[in-house]
């Protein structure tokens, strides 16, 4: 079997920007906590906005075969649902290759740290989490523009 990390060393650098989105399922009681910051391990929001910042600053160690780039901006945003919380993210960069994985990986640091963080507020009597589901991960934008 033969591996290898695409060369893009010909390619111009160019604007890149890529929008990654996830939702994860949670009981209502456990939305109300986060909306009112009263989440025993703190503010869910603050530390999975971090979490998605690392995440996407770390997708090549991740992502073995992804090309380490400069990162030049990451926004995330969160949407609260019914049912749920959708996060976004938004990754943008000046280089040879596009962004895709860096939103991706950051919307799933994003979600696991929000499981993490609730993770005493969804289980149910016998430790388990029959509601709690993470899914819908995909990129619904991606932008290049060749300077």
């Amino acid at each position: 079997m033969s591996v290898r990390m695409i060369d893009v060393t010909e390619k111009p650098c160019s604007y890149r920007e890529a929008t990654a989105t996830g939702f994860i399922r949670l009981r209502r009681e456990t939305i109300e906590l986060i909306k009112s910051k009263l989440v025993e391990k703190g503010d869910v929001l603050a530390v999975s906005t971090v979490a998605a910042i690392n995440g996407v600053k770390n997708t090549p160690f991740l992502l073995p075969l992804t090309h380490n780039i400069p990162i030049t901006n990451v926004k995330v945003d969160y949407e609260f649902l019914d049912d749920g919380v959708r996060v976004y993210v938004n990754v943008k960069t000046t280089a040879q290759t596009g962004v895709e994985m860096e939103a991706l990986v950051g919307v799933a640091m994003a979600l696991l740290n929000i499981w993490d963080m609730v993770k005493k507020y969804e289980k149910n009597e016998a430790g388990q989490y029959p509601y709690t589901v993470i899914n819908d991960i995909r990129v619904v934008e991606k932008v290049k523009r060749v300077s």
